[in-house]
């Protein structure tokens, strides 16, 4: 499994906690704790979802690119 520590850094920067990020994503917060911590990985669905609330790309949540701005 793949440790994603930039899902943590976005959903503080936005001011939410795992529970209202959770509740936003229409699950547990013990599900999204999981995908944080690199229990689980994430289903493409709910890295899109991500990717929208925070405005930014797959990749850069992904830690692919250091850039977070959409092409």
């Amino acid at each position: 499994m793949a440790y994603y520590p930039r899902l943590r850094d976005m959903r503080e920067d936005h001011d939410m906690t795992q529970r209202q990020l959770a509740a936003r994503l229409g699950m547990a917060q013990p599900q999204y704790s999981r995908y944080e911590q690199g229990l689980r990985d994430i289903p493409t669905p709910v890295l899109i979802q991500l990717a929208r609330l925070y405005d930014t790309t797959t990749d850069y949540l992904l830690g692919l690119t250091n850039d977070p701005r959409k092409p």
